[in-house]
């Protein structure tokens, strides 16, 4: 029985406490409607390799002591979404789950079939392409795979329903993306992104991509490194697939130029980092209605999402 309960004060830890409960905004949104005035902040290792909770609560005390003093580098905060927003966003991460267990399901039968020597392409779950192939299936198999098709007919269902309901949230939503990018795409970066609004410049658009090179300075000795990867990794994996899809729909886009001159694989993959990174400015612009796709040299078409 609970100490608290009995009437007894408890022996545990606000660690223990917390042990097993909802973190994450739910606790920022109960401590603000308690009226206590509270931060998240992006997590970074804060002692190297000598990490205690006091040690933690120690350095983030100094840092928010240097925020409170005027220092706003001291940390770098987190925006909190609405309880709407990060509903709107569950949708969409819920329908990138589904496109990844359909992915996963396909390549283990595919990975069955070629166990026996069977290099099967494309969808071998269709039924008149399964009734040919299960009759070069062993029993075991044959059973073990059936099932897997069971799995995947659930999968599909459940992603058709899912994209009725992106389909809904982003009519609600009137998008429009522009030729290339896709509405799926749009929707799906508006929504990671939650408010674009909160950018004050093209420098902390490219920042929060994580597009950016890294570098390594000392003295005259200067070396660039990958890109470092910060901020949301969808946004990134989102922002690149659309530059490549742009270099089919929209050649003419102006950042695309130098990738259609770049020679050799790792030359066009850093060109493509580069126009990601500058794509993500250029919605940002769009989202916040500083320009038109005309003027960043993208066709713009009222494309609907519609389910598949």
């Amino acid at each position: 029985m609970d100490r608290q309960a009995e009437g007894r004060p408890s022996r545990r830890g606000p660690a223990r406490l917390l042990r097993g409960r909802p973190l994450r905004y739910w606790l920022h949104r109960e401590l603000t409607k308690l009226g206590v005035q509270c931060h998240v902040v992006a997590p970074v290792a804060l002692n190297g390799r000598r990490k205690t909770d006091k040690r933690d609560a120690r350095a983030l005390c100094d840092q928010l002591d240097r925020f409170v003093r005027g220092n706003t580098q001291a940390f770098s905060k987190v925006y909190v979404p609405s309880e709407q927003q990060e509903d709107d966003r569950a949708l969409l991460r819920h329908r990138r789950k589904l496109v990844g267990e359909i992915t996963r399901c396909s390549a283990a039968g595919r990975s069955a079939f070629l166990r026996l020597g069977h290099r099967v392409r494309g969808s071998w779950w269709q039924l008149a392409r399964w009734n040919e192939l299960a009759e070069k299936l062993p029993a075991h198999t044959r059973f073990a795979l059936s099932q897997l098709r069971d799995q995947l007919a659930l999968l599909r269902t459940q992603l058709r329903e899912a994209e009725k309901q992106v389909a809904a949230l982003a009519e609600l939503r009137k998008v429009q993306a522009p030729r290339g990018v896709g509405a799926l795409t749009w929707i799906t970066l508006l929504l990671e992104v939650v408010d674009w609004t909160r950018f004050q410049n093209r420098r902390q658009v490219a920042s929060y991509t994580g597009l950016c090179p890294g570098e390594h300075t000392s003295g005259d000795n200067k070396r660039e490194l990958s890109i470092d990867k910060h901020g949301n990794p969808r946004v990134r994996h989102l922002l690149i697939e659309a530059a490549w899809r742009l270099l089919r729909w929209q050649p003419q886009y102006p950042p695309l130029q130098k990738l259609l001159s770049a020679n050799g694989g790792r030359g066009r993959k850093r060109m493509i980092v580069a126009i990601a990174r500058r794509l993500a400015i250029d919605v940002w612009r769009l989202a916040t209605g500083r320009t038109t796709p005309e003027k960043v040299g993208l066709t713009a078409t009222a494309t609907r999402l519609m389910p598949a």
